[in-house]
């Protein structure tokens, strides 16, 4: 049973780096056709799928967060990492990791057909 925890700062102030990183056990992030992504939350709004790293290491990022988004990888630490530049209070979010398995990397941005999620962590962006 994979396993995934999220974790990083709560709170965040404006124009800073957002940085959160995913442990996840019971798998390997390089197992194939496993894919591994962040997902948020914002008060009072459905789930929003920012981008994914690959078991190949390959990296897909949502258009509307392109500019200030990177996830990279420790493979050594079974590790995930989301970095968000540049932050605002609509930054403010539950952000999860979730993975899922997948023929193509294409079908990653479907947020209701993960397999396996973590728990969340708040993240409030506030001076």
């Amino acid at each position: 049973q994979v396993q995934l925890q999220e974790s990083g700062p709560g709170l965040v102030k404006p124009s800073q780096t957002l940085s959160l990183t995913c442990t996840v056990s019971g798998g390997s992030i390089t197992t194939n056709g496993y894919f591994w992504s962040w997902i948020r939350q914002p008060p009072g709004k459905g789930l929003e799928w920012m981008g994914t790293v690959g078991y190949s290491g390959s990296t897909i990022y949502s258009p509307s967060l392109k500019s200030r988004i990177s996830i990279s990888r420790d493979t050594s630490k079974n590790q995930f990492t989301l970095q968000l530049t540049s932050v605002t209070p609509e930054d403010t979010a539950v952000y999860y990791c979730a993975s899922k398995r997948t023929s193509t990397i294409l079908l990653v941005t479907k947020v209701d057909e993960y397999d396996y999620w973590g728990q969340g962590t708040q993240v409030t962006v506030s001076s």
